[in-house]
């Protein structure tokens, strides 16, 4: 068995509670001997536990906040939750770790950050209103040429206010795929998957490709949506009024393939959600609370034919055929 291969939620469990102990440096010598044991009972706890050494070396040590002084106590539920975190991070591909560790770094740096499963409101020195979804970092740049929101992940909904600066400068947002111009607008820009999806609901918005050729650039109007890379934008077509349901708490589907509800879902807690291939292509229709993921589960068990599992103390989520 290699570090690549399945490995069971409750052994990654175990696998993340021997590091977390060994990482606190409390293990007595009998101790020890039961951790060797335990990776010499079997292929797959030894499996977990290079994945777990692994995990070691391209973090360059457990992640900070597990060194903090709660976790003294075992039954702590702030240890218990990052023991799960943990656990997940094992669960993951280790190809995936270096993504992580940058973001995560791109929230620590940003000058505004919205947490996992939160939601942030800000009033700019201007007026402009800019919501923050989970997990979303933004930089913001006044000077005298322009006023520039920089995304760095996630989501955001916006409301131009007229600049209080004479001449009246630019408001920008710079993606990495390209910089979009505000013309007196609300509009909500998400950057996922290598490209950024904007959504213009009032006024309009120009979009300016990173790569950007001799063509002209491209301008969006109230009630339009479409998807740029760096080098393309997509098909221009009719804003979805649902895409604005975070900023109320609620994720609306309609008729979502229930694969895609759970990656969208996903973004909402921590941990993992996987669902089944066998019914990722069920069609999902109705409005599931985003402050509430467990209750949304729920409510998806209820109305169809897939059932909800969870281990590593909800950290990892599975959607199945019932």
């Amino acid at each position: 068995m290699n570090g690549q291969a399945m490995i069971s939620p409750a052994v990654l469990d175990e696998a993340a509670e021997w590091l977390m102990r060994l990482g606190e440096g409390a293990l007595s010598e009998h101790e020890r001997v039961q951790w060797q044991q335990w990776r010499a009972s079997s292929a797959e706890h030894e499996c977990a536990w290079q994945r777990a050494e692994c995990l070691l070396g391209k973090l360059e040590g457990l992640p900070p906040e597990l060194a903090i002084p709660t976790l003294d106590r075992p039954a702590s539920p702030q240890r218990r939750a990052l023991l799960g975190r943990l656990a997940a991070l094992l669960a993951l591909a280790p190809a995936t770790w270096a993504g992580w560790q940058l973001d995560e770094r791109q929230g620590w740096t940003a000058d505004y950050h919205s947490p996992i499963g939160a939601r942030r409101q800000l009033t700019l020195v201007d007026g402009t209103q800019v919501t923050l979804n989970t997990d979303t970092a933004i930089d913001v740049d006044f000077d005298p040429q322009q006023r520039l929101i920089r995304l760095r992940k996630g989501e955001i909904l916006i409301q131009t206010a007229p600049d209080i600066q004479k001449p009246a400068r630019p408001l920008r947002v710079s993606t990495a795929q390209g910089r979009l111009q505000a013309l007196g607008t609300r509009f909500r820009v998400r950057e996922e998957d290598g490209v950024t999806r904007l959504a213009v609901f009032d006024g309009r918005v120009q979009i300016e490709r990173s790569a950007q050729s001799q063509t002209a650039p491209v301008i969006l109007l109230a009630g339009q949506q479409t998807t740029f890379s760096d080098v393309a934008i997509g098909a221009i077509t009719q804003a979805d009024s649902a895409l604005t349901a975070w900023t109320q708490g609620m994720l609306v589907a309609d008729g979502m393939h229930l694969g895609d509800f759970a990656k969208e879902l996903a973004r909402y807690r921590h941990g993992l959600v996987r669902c089944d291939p066998a019914v990722s292509r069920l069609r999902v229709s109705g409005a599931f609370p985003l402050d509430d993921t467990r209750r949304a589960l729920s409510m998806l068990a209820s109305t169809y034919p897939v059932q909800v599992t969870t281990h590593l103390g909800g950290y990892w989520v599975t959607i199945a055929a019932v």
